[in-house]
């Protein structure tokens, strides 16, 4: 009886997370399917942080670039060095017409240029370069506004020194990209490009 009893509730708990699981999956597959109904008539970017690929849309191709998402996880809290889920919007474009591997702090040039690592070496700076679109997002109260904006967390999608990262998350925060990569897709991009950043392993309500 003891045994059985066991069984069932062993059972029950297999049952239960499987459930979880799939209820989990369901509603990622909705919010990008609303995500890509809503905007099918716009050009969008979807960034699938399980396949740490971002993926353009345009209305006649489709553009697939591999990235680097935070080491530490999705997640909007304000100091959690975590890449923020959900919609946002490109809000800025910065850089343009600098050379490959051109170093920013604070969004301005220092007129340095440095040669990518194409090792997969991890270095203690993270090193902004070449381009930088400036994310911001669009749900009140998940990525805009109080603790957890992404805009005033920073967050971008910008080129690294770090490309033999690029595959595995590795950032602290930002969507990093390889240097000719960003810079192929800051020139097809406009500002209020919508962006979904997701994961079908992450509950997001």
């Amino acid at each position: 009886y003891v045994k059985i009893n066991k069984f069932v509730f062993l059972y029950f708990l297999l049952f239960i997370g499987c459930a979880t699981t799939v209820s989990e999956k369901n509603i990622t597959n909705d919010i990008v399917s609303n995500f890509i109904k809503n905007n099918e008539k716009n050009n969008f970017i979807l960034i699938n942080i399980d396949e740490q690929k971002l993926i353009y849309k345009t209305k006649f191709r489709t553009y697939t670039y591999p990235i680097s998402s935070s080491v530490n996880g999705l997640g909007n809290k304000k100091n959690s060095y975590k890449t923020p889920f959900g919609e946002h919007i490109i809000s800025e474009k910065i850089g343009k017409n600098l050379p490959l591997g051109a170093v920013f702090k604070g969004r301005k040039w220092t007129e340095e240029i440095i040669e990518p690592i194409k090792e997969k070496i991890d270095i203690p700076e993270d090193v902004i370069t070449s381009r930088i679109l400036w994310l911001d997002g669009l749900e009140d109260g998940i990525n805009k506004g109080g603790d957890v904006d992404s805009k005033e967390r920073f967050i971008y999608i910008h080129g690294t020194a770090e490309e033999g990262l690029i595959g595995k998350p590795a950032s602290i925060g930002c969507i990093r990209m390889k240097n000719k990569d960003v810079i192929k897709l800051f020139n097809r991009v406009k500002e209020n490009t919508k962006v979904l950043i997701y994961s079908k392993k992450t509950q997001y309500f």
